[in-house]
């Protein structure tokens, strides 16, 4: 039989403190999908849909190894459900004992959609869960069923997190890969990636993935661009490389690429203000004794970038930048009727500022 967790030991793990300060929404609390574990039930939440696959078929594959490793012979009974289409007592039914007991390993799927019979089922198996019998129920974030997840949340069943991964974490993902893979990827191979593929991360993982797979060695920006050169997107992190550099041109056109792929203002003066705020920290890093203490949060590859953008600029030059993105992110936040022509009078006014 598989052996998990008794009811008593379920703990929803929380998010480290780093990573609940990466990110200025709350994220949703529990472990990673490539930390999570068998319990009698787990709760797999957010709206990253990648992650959510991940951990989803993870806990099918420890599942699986628990069976074989018990020794007994039984072999898992896995049984997916939509939760959509979810009628009532199936869950009854499925988490029945069988004839020869073997485990089972019980999914309901998109229980962001979970019919009015799902939900009493679910609460009604809460109180009661079957013995030899993980279920895992996959949530992709919105507030249908909130009495549900609240029961849930208080019933301390195992927690899973999948939210999206920002903009500025997708170089940690990428690295991620190439590491459980076995496979290393210099930064500037990590960078050019990012941002030839984009901010999708399923893309983003895929090309990973096929790098992973066709190369070998050290995977550097050379590898990236030969698959991937022509792809480069229009994000709020080219804007900002081409601005900070001078690019007037290029940094508009990619402006206006990126709105009208559908990328709003609001996180275009974001990547802006990131990119300022890095350099400004770098720039006050030079000199002081207690250096490493004004970089603290930042990676080597940032660190090594900010310097090389801060060729061309003066402490006024930058101070000025500052200012004009502060500006522009009140005027895409409300004070301005056209939060486009904000985004690219902040470009301008930040080119100017490197002239």
């Amino acid at each position: 039989m598989i052996r998990v967790a008794p009811r008593s030991t379920w703990q929803a793990c929380p998010v480290p403190p780093a990573r609940r300060s990466a990110s200025r929404s709350t994220p949703t609390a529990g472990v990673p999908w490539d930390r999570a574990e068998l319990a009698p039930i787990v709760l797999i939440r957010g709206t990253e849909g990648l992650l959510g696959d991940r951990a989803v078929s993870r806990l099918a594959r420890l599942a699986r190894e628990a069976a074989s490793a018990d020794g007994a012979g039984a072999e898992l009974e896995v049984t997916s459900v939509e939760a959509a289409q979810y009628e009532s007592g199936r869950l009854a039914v499925i988490t029945s004992p069988s004839l020869f007991a073997e485990p089972q390993h019980v999914e309901i799927l998109g229980f962001e959609s979970m019919t009015d019979a799902c939900a009493t089922d679910v609460l009604a198996y809460l109180a009661d869960p079957a013995p030899d019998v993980t279920l895992v129920l996959r949530h992709g974030g919105g507030v249908r069923g909130k009495k549900v997840l609240d029961a849930l949340v208080a019933a301390k069943v195992a927690l899973v997190a999948c939210d999206p991964v920002p903009d500025r974490d997708k170089p940690a993902f990428v690295s991620a890969e190439f590491s459980r893979a076995r496979r290393k990827i210099a930064p500037e191979g990590v960078a050019a990636l990012v941002d030839a593929v984009g901010s999708d991360l399923r893309e983003l993982a895929a090309a990973a993935q096929q790098l992973i797979s066709d190369t070998t060695g050290v995977v550097t920006d050379q590898e990236v661009d030969r698959y991937y050169g022509g792809r480069v997107e229009a994000t709020g992190f080219k804007v900002a490389d081409a601005a900070v550099a001078g690019d007037v041109a290029g940094a508009l056109v990619l402006v206006r690429h990126a709105m009208a792929s559908g990328t709003p203002p609001v996180p275009l003066v974001a990547a802006l203000a990131l990119k300022l705020r890095t350099m400004a920290k770098v720039a006050a890093s030079r000199g002081r004794d207690h250096g490493a203490d004004v970089l603290k949060g930042l990676a080597p590859w940032q660190v090594d970038r900010a310097r090389r953008d801060l060729q061309g600029w003066t402490p006024e030059g930058l101070a000025t930048a500052i200012m004009a993105t502060a500006a522009a992110d009140a005027e895409v936040k409300g004070e301005s009727r056209s939060p486009e022509f904000a985004v690219e009078r902040a470009v301008r006014r930040i080119v100017a500022a490197r002239s």
